[in-house]
């Protein structure tokens, strides 16, 4: 049994703590917000903040994100308020197939936490999550739009 702290709850997972992070939240926990995409680490559909940093949770192990504050796209709202990422997002009509877009906001709600009013190089640098519609330029004014929020 392994202790996790998920969007501001205590959850006793009784999983292998080799598990990936990832499977651990979906088929375990039932938070289907975290996607699978390509399960190397590489894609960003899988991004979760642990401790407050975005993390590809299909290469983190159940037992390195034990006793860590875990959270998901579930837990990012915050007092029944969108997250300024996520009313972005609504706002400018980010998603065209959406599957990439709860890490892609993940990423992007980190990013804005480090680096409040990010540059284009600075966005460049640090969202490299792929989105397989291409809605690179949405996501770039949406991350404007909520930096300014």
């Amino acid at each position: 049994m392994t202790v996790l702290f998920i969007n501001g709850k205590t959850i006793d997972a009784d999983v292998d703590p080799d598990t990936p992070l990832l499977w651990a939240i979906r088929e375990d926990l039932g938070l289907t917000g975290t996607k699978y995409g390509c399960g190397i680490g590489q894609c960003g559909a899988c991004t979760v903040h642990i401790d407050g940093q975005a993390a590809r949770s299909c290469s983190v192990t159940v037992a390195d994100a034990a006793g860590r504050k875990i959270t998901t796209i579930e837990g990012l709202a915050e007092n029944g308020a969108l997250h300024r990422v996520q009313q972005a997002w609504i706002d400018l009509d980010v998603p065209q197939c959406g599957y990439c877009q709860s890490g892609m906001i993940m990423a992007v709600a980190a990013l804005l936490k480090e680096t409040p009013q990010p540059t284009d190089k600075e966005i460049d640098a640090a969202i490299t999550n792929i989105c397989r519609c291409g809605t690179f330029q949405q996501v770039r004014e949406a991350i404007h739009a909520a930096a300014k929020a």
